[in-house]
């Protein structure tokens, strides 16, 4: 089940939006808080002046509908990112398992080696002290 990716990306708006108002009050919280009143003021000031009433209530609609599209092709890019991100993971463990068994091998024929070699050293040493 898929989500809607909309929040998110309002949030993310909202936070940079935030961010920018204390970055251009130099940090100053109130300063931040009376510079967004007074764009908000001036905005809603040159929307009741351009716009229309019935402009207006078009206007809404056209921007509900991009953010409607907005959010699917949000939605839709999240799903693939996921889709890939999943693919990546598989061939990850596949590679990570295929060399965990490689390691193995090589420590399983390491371990034969040296048990051949020590008993031949145990041979050899064996016959020098006279033990058969």
């Amino acid at each position: 089940m898929s989500r809607s990716k909309a929040p998110l990306a309002f949030g993310l708006a909202a936070a940079g939006g935030i961010g920018y108002y204390l970055y251009a009050a130099g940090g100053s919280p109130r300063a931040a808080e009376k510079q967004f009143e007074s764009d908000a003021h001036t905005v809603a000031a040159k929307i009741k002046g351009e716009v229309p009433a019935q402009r207006q209530t078009h206007v809404e609609e056209r921007a509900r509908n991009a953010g409607a599209e907005v959010g699917s092709k949000i939605d839709k890019t999240v799903a693939s990112i996921n889709q890939d991100m999943s693919k990546a993971k598989s061939e990850t463990e596949a590679y990570a398992k295929a060399a965990k068994a490689d390691t193995l091998k090589k420590i399983d024929q390491f371990d034969r080696k040296v048990e051949e070699d020590a008993s031949k050293a145990k041979g050899y040493l064996s016959s020098w002290f006279g033990s058969k």
